[in-house]
């Protein structure tokens, strides 16, 4: 096992700049300790990735934060089930039947798994509390269908501010109790999202082995913005019954928690990007705010566009720049953190601006514009200076790029030489709408 130290010292080389991580390190620790984060852990990735989660969790109680810990069972449970002659468990929409029997099984399974976690921490210096029992009380869910499962009903986090203040990171088993003292098995998701709803705490924090939320063709989603658009409101199958709920619960939960509360799903190695750097690493699901699209700058605060712009492009905007140019589409975040701005040259859509904060890129606000943009022009061109720190992402958006000179020349939907032909060379063109500064990055 590796020294704390050295834990930290990889961790913070993988994740980004020294500058991001200490921004937001200040950040959280303006948090209340107990409301920093719940982390839910997955069956298979406590199974699979116990040592990475171990170091994760690790580094962040050595730079003060303490996340509180529901887990499942994992694969302990069929082994305490087998070493108990008991038959597996039949499933009933969803719920796996829980009898006596099976419960003393997850019961076992449960304390073995947190006290697993308990002493992996351990090991590496880092002081952490197993928690088995008093945070949930529960109901039977429908005894006579799925027998001794519970749902919550209410949450006692006393033990888990005990647990903080005393300086160890509290590791939670999913056990309730009904008000008549019956142990129930709680299922896993349901138990941290009804913590995350008392504690309301900045961040709920899903880990699970493939790094984020998957759509049906294997793909990251990396950002959900459920103010701007719902994958579960709409007809489509983007997703799997199971994410699909998953994701229901996770919105319902947003919608009683501040705000400021996002939840992330990623895996154990990645969790410190997660948390510490803009662009994140897996998704992130948030209440966000809306994008707006107008056709005109009658309804824009043009002063705070301006601040906008110039503040993500470290340059100033030409004279004259809103007063010249035909908007076709102008969209922008309603708190003014980014935006877009579609003209029409060459006869065709071409994006003239699209600046967003770094912050909000790390909230998936840019992806959320795009998607709109992309929804509204099925055919779109646009240029970027050679070093551009964003390239390597509009690379990915386009069709295909021409660079000459400092530009690169960006499209898609367009496949007929001569239009595109025709809107390379408009785009080379165009005069600069950005003044040359010597801080001048994009």
């Amino acid at each position: 096992m590796s020294e704390p130290r050295d834990i930290i010292v990889e961790l913070l080389r993988n994740i980004g700049g020294r500058k991001e991580v200490q921004e937001y390190l200040r950040h959280y620790t303006t948090v209340d300790s107990r409301k920093f984060a719940v982390l839910r852990v997955g069956d298979r990735v406590l199974d699979e990735q116990k040592a990475d989660i171990a170091a994760t969790l690790g580094f962040l109680h050595q730079v003060g934060l303490y996340p509180i810990v529901v887990h499942g069972a994992g694969a302990r449970l069929e082994a305490a089930m087998e070493a108990a002659a008991v038959e597996p468990r039949p499933e009933r929409d969803g719920w796996y039947y829980t009898s006596p029997e099976i419960l003393e099984a997850v019961r076992v399974a449960y304390r073995d798994s947190c006290l697993s976690l308990v002493e992996a921490l351990d090991e590496q210096g880092t002081a952490a509390r197993p928690i088995t029992s008093g945070v949930f009380s529960a109901e039977l869910l429908d005894e006579k269908r799925y027998g001794l499962v519970g749902e919550v009903t209410g949450v006692d986090p006393t033990a888990l501010s005990a647990s903080i203040r005393a300086g160890q990171l509290p590791i939670v088993m999913s056990i309730g109790e009904t008000p008549r003292g019956q142990i129930v098995d709680l299922s896993t998701d349901d138990a941290a999202l009804a913590l995350a709803r008392v504690i309301a705490p900045h961040k709920v924090i899903f880990l699970n082995t493939e790094g984020g939320v998957l759509d049906r063709t294997g793909k990251l989603v990396e950002a959900i913005n459920t103010a701007e658009e719902n994958p579960l409101a709409s007809e489509s199958d983007d997703f799997s019954p199971r994410t699909r709920d998953r994701l229901r619960r996770i919105e319902e939960l947003l919608t009683h928690v501040p705000a400021t509360t996002s939840v992330s799903v990623t895996r154990p190695s990645q969790l410190a990007r997660e948390l510490f750097t803009h662009h994140g690493a897996g998704t992130l699901i948030r209440r966000g705010e809306r994008v707006l699209r107008h056709r005109d700058q009658s309804a824009i605060d043009r002063t705070r566009l301006v601040s906008l712009i110039e503040g993500c492009f470290s340059r100033q905007m030409v004279p004259g720049y809103f007063d010249a140019k035909t908007f076709d589409s102008l969209y922008l975040s309603e708190d003014y953190r980014g935006t877009a701005i579609v003209v029409l040259e060459a006869g065709q859509a071409y994006l003239d601006k699209f600046a967003v904060t770094a912050k909000a890129q790390g909230e998936g606000l840019g992806s959320t514009i795009w998607r709109r943009i992309r929804a509204d022009h099925p055919v779109l061109f646009w240029r970027a200076r050679r070093d551009n720190p964003v390239n390597r992402w509009y690379f990915e958006q386009s069709d295909g790029t021409y660079a000459q000179g400092r530009w690169v020349v960006f499209w898609y939907g367009m496949h007929e030489f001569d239009d595109i032909q025709r809107c390379v060379s408009c785009a080379l063109e165009l005069p600069p709408t950005l003044l040359d500064t010597p801080e001048a990055s994009a």
